[in-house]
């Protein structure tokens, strides 16, 4: 018995980039915004994963391990002025998966100084009850 199952691309997109741009946004404090960390558990599978792999020495994190100490740097003075914005991406959806690579930038003070980076990152996706959920995160910045 084969199933029918039908996509709509382009929305299925709109939702991913919506998603994605909720991602970035989470870890603005610019502008006198208050960030909202603790929002990645509404955007991720509760089993997602999060990985830095910028000196080719990861640090994995699942989501409650990567939430703490972001969360600390971006209201106790370590990191002000952040925000990040995807710059371009490249978005491959089948069905009830998918994945975007994308080239962001991000800027901020670290310890009061100034600083601009870039990078990529790799994003997955899967669609559970027709929504779209993030399940997996790595990134590498620009040395």
């Amino acid at each position: 018995m084969k199933l029918k199952t039908e996509y709509n691309i382009e929305k299925d997109k709109l939702e991913i980039d919506k998603l994605t741009s909720r991602f970035f946004d989470l870890f603005t404090n610019k502008d006198n915004k208050i960030p909202n960390v603790k929002d990645i558990k509404t955007i991720f599978i509760k089993e997602g994963m999060i990985i830095n792999n910028t000196n080719g020495k990861p640090l994995i994190y699942d989501l409650e391990s990567f939430i703490k100490p972001r969360e600390e740097m971006l209201s106790n003075g370590t990191l002000t002025d952040f925000s990040e914005s995807e710059v371009s991406n490249e978005t491959q959806i089948f069905g009830n998966v998918a994945q975007r690579f994308c080239h962001y930038e991000k800027s901020g003070k670290l310890n009061n100084e100034y600083f601009e980076s870039e990078g990529k990152k790799t994003i997955q996706f899967i669609k559970i009850n027709e929504e779209w959920k993030m399940t997996y995160v790595a990134w590498s910045d620009k040395k």
